[in-house]
């Protein structure tokens, strides 16, 4: 019997459920927090090989497989399903095996065994991003079975270590520095691993920083006798702030990808080495991050910071604390207070999505189709890598079919609906695209 035009074809719920089980079954073991927690990739890798490799050129079917580890356990699979024209080729990247760390205390159910409960696929993983190499998976299983004749090749792409930027070269980046991905440069490629159903066509670029400051430790009762570390870190950050919404305002193409917000700049954390409640301490540390719009270079941030700390420091007599008594100097005892900045290295690049590429309009018309309408949105939030994607030459638009709310939180699902009609998107895709 001929098999159905692509177009109609239907998501497996049992082959996909069944395989989701395993792979969440397995994330005690994929979570990616080093040094204490260093997944072991190769765990979901051969759950996806379960499914795959019968179909595999080995076995006479029409997969070409290749199995990529640059450190043991942790490997990348690309899948191949080979089309007609050598010129055409499209891609499905970004599924990795890797998952944030879980506390099974803070959940209500256990992260590390998958429960399903109705239309809810409940356990780490389902939305990030276990749920969509089960998806992709189920896809290449039924190129496979059905063997449509494409002009375009289909790849799929299973990485390692998404969810760490420490150490590099293990997944994605790895593949590229090796060439091993430079054919998918001839189409689009697309990213899945975002959520809601909708193109993501934006993406925050994000800095770390410490603001550390440093005073003169004496009684409260005795402010004048005293540099306030707290209220110069305070004082301080008011300055960075102002300087920093002067020199990075919001961006007209903001309106254009349709960003929720502008670029920030803002505090997340408060340490000090401890004390009594009367006692001014010697030194406090403000942390927090920068979450900038990719229309701006996050390395000239990090220098416009450095900058303004730098100035602020140089000038500290002429800062204006809170009150009478805050003063970062004491010229009779020949002291001041002082200010030390760190930014975290590695800092991660935003991305604006080509939104005049094949790939692009593909996707939206792909989505008005199945969902009945396509909204794209744009979010400050950061997806490591894509970025060196795209500056390496990729047409990199990004999708995913998990749950926004439940992205790295207690309590993670997604829905057994939405993948199925993330499925159907797919499959238009290939459609639109061969």
């Amino acid at each position: 019997m001929a098999s159905p035009p692509i177009l109609d074809w239907q998501l497996d719920e049992d082959r996909f459920v069944s395989l989701l089980a395993k792979l969440v079954n397995e994330a005690r073991y994929l979570q990616n927090n080093p040094p204490e927690c260093v997944p072991k990739e190769d765990r979901a890798v051969r759950h996806v090989l379960d499914v795959l490799q019968p179909y595999s050129e080995e076995e006479g079917g029409p997969l070409e497989i290749r199995h990529v580890s640059y450190v043991e356990g942790r490997g990348n699979l690309i899948i191949t399903y080979k089309g007609t024209d050598p010129s055409k080729i499209l891609s499905f990247v970004g599924c990795h095996m890797d998952v944030v760390t879980a506390n099974p205390e803070d959940w209500d159910f256990d992260p590390f065994t998958f429960s399903q409960d109705g239309d809810k696929l409940r356990g780490r993983g389902t939305t990030d991003c276990l749920g969509h190499v089960a998806l992709v998976t189920e896809l290449m299983r039924q190129l496979a079975v059905c063997r449509p004749e494409l002009g375009a090749t289909v790849v799929a792409v299973f990485i390692a270590n998404e969810e760490n930027a420490t150490v590099k070269d293990i997944g994605v980046d790895g593949l590229v520095k090796a060439g091993l991905l430079d054919h998918l440069k001839n189409g689009p490629l697309f990213w899945v691993d975002t959520a809601d159903k909708q193109p993501c066509i934006g993406t925050g670029g994000m800095l770390a920083w410490k603001l550390k400051a440093y005073g003169k430790l004496f009684h409260s009762g005795l402010p004048h006798k005293a540099i306030n570390p707290i209220e110069l870190a305070m004082t301080a950050l008011t300055e960075i702030q102002s300087r920093f919404y002067r020199d990075f305002p919001p961006h007209e193409m903001e309106k254009t990808y349709g960003f929720a917000t502008p670029s920030t700049m803002k505090p997340t954390q408060w340490s000090y080495p401890g004390g009594s409640v009367n006692q001014i301490p010697g030194e406090c540390t403000l942390a927090g991050d920068c979450r900038i719009t990719p229309f701006y270079d996050v390395d000239k941030v990090a220098a416009k910071l450095r900058e303004y700390v730098a100035d602020i420091s140089a000038n500290l007599s002429s800062l204006s604390g809170p009150g009478p008594c805050s003063k970062f100097v004491l010229p009779e005892e020949n002291l001041t207070g002082r200010l030390e900045l760190e930014i975290a290295e590695a800092p991660m690049k935003g991305v604006a999505c080509n939104l005049d590429s094949p790939g692009y309009h593909a996707l939206v018309t792909a989505t008005k189709e199945v969902m009945g309408e396509c909204k794209p949105y744009s979010i400050t939030g950061s997806l490591p890598l894509i970025r060196d994607l795209q500056e390496a030459g990729f047409d990199v638009q990004t999708m995913g079919y998990g749950v926004m709310a439940t992205y790295h939180a207690r309590n993670e699902y997604a829905l057994l609906s939405d993948f199925k009609l993330g499925y159907r998107v797919l499959t238009n895709l290939i459609h639109r695209l061969s």
